[in-house]
């Protein structure tokens, strides 16, 4: 749930900080990496300049390239992945951006 800062129903703004109490943070999705490319930029509004991304593999083919892949930079509603090319189309995966 997004609650714009000119919410003004008491009731989307308390269920939003239930959701914060119960750590749903809205701060995470997926991502694939490019295949047969060295990097991936990935759009996440959430994303902002101080950020900081946490990244965890959600195939064997992502668990495999941990070693090669980092975010090798983040701006405001992006970041980039930073890998070695392959032709997978399956090296997914899931981010968080925090901050």
């Amino acid at each position: 749930m997004t609650v714009s800062t000119d919410e003004t129903d008491q009731r989307k703004i308390n269920t939003a900080i239930q959701q914060l109490e119960q750590g749903r943070l809205n701060v995470g999705a997926t991502c694939t990496l490019r295949a047969s490319q060295t990097t991936t930029t990935v759009a996440a509004a959430n994303c902002g300049t101080g950020s900081q991304v946490q990244l965890t593999p959600k195939t064997a083919n992502a668990a495999a390239a941990v070693a090669t892949t980092y975010v090798s930079a983040v701006g405001n509603g992006t970041f980039t992945i930073t890998h070695a090319s392959n032709a997978q189309t399956d090296r997914t995966f899931g981010y968080a951006c925090i901050g």
